[in-house]
């Protein structure tokens, strides 16, 4: 199989089910945040390989999942209204980021202020994953589309646990938070 088709040289792309639609087409531009979302994740991962920290193996393990469910987020926004869903997100995926969540929650520090971005670069990469999920989330809302609320609730939430694991790998590589107004 050929890695390039030459079916989107005319500005158009495949949905599931072969439906063809502008490449700038609203929902296209939801899945494809989704996917940059991904790749930042898989990223941040990539700047773990050579750092050791106790939870990190478990953390590697969690993000794998996430990645592998957003992906499946993807695949929902891209099959077309009336079509049956080959991946469909459940409640379940949202109670495993909330239970992750107030897991590694308990690992770090509490806030007392607001803090900037930054840090390890596995952490920073968090961040930024954790903003273009919040836009993936805008975008899933400007596609006018009946989105499911699951994928809704599920980018919430996991912009929530990006933000705690990046604190977490920042703590535990030993980079310090920066407050907002700390120099």
């Amino acid at each position: 199989m050929k890695i390039y088709t030459k079916t989107g040289d005319n500005g158009t792309t495949s949905l599931v089910y072969g439906v063809r639609v502008a490449k700038n087409d609203a929902i296209v531009e939801a899945y494809g945040t989704c996917d940059e979302a991904n790749s930042l994740i898989g990223l941040s991962v990539g700047h773990m390989t050579t750092e050791f920290f106790e939870e990190k193996e478990a953390l590697c393990e969690v993000f794998h999942e996430i990645q592998t469910t957003l992906f499946h987020v993807g695949a929902e926004l891209a099959t077309p209204k009336g079509k049956q869903v080959k991946w469909k997100l459940t409640e379940q995926d949202i109670s495993k980021l909330e239970q992750w969540v107030d897991h590694y929650d308990a690992k770090v520090s509490s806030l007392t202020n607001f803090i900037l971005p930054g840090g390890h670069p596995s952490g920073a990469t968090l961040h930024v994953a954790r903003t273009v999920v919040r836009r993936a989330e805008r975008t899933v809302l400007s596609t006018g589309t009946d989105v499911s609320p699951l994928v809704l609730a599920y980018l919430n939430r996991l912009s929530d646990f990006l933000f705690v694991a990046a604190r977490l790998v920042n703590q535990r590589l030993g980079r310090k938070e920066k407050g907002l107004h700390e120099k």
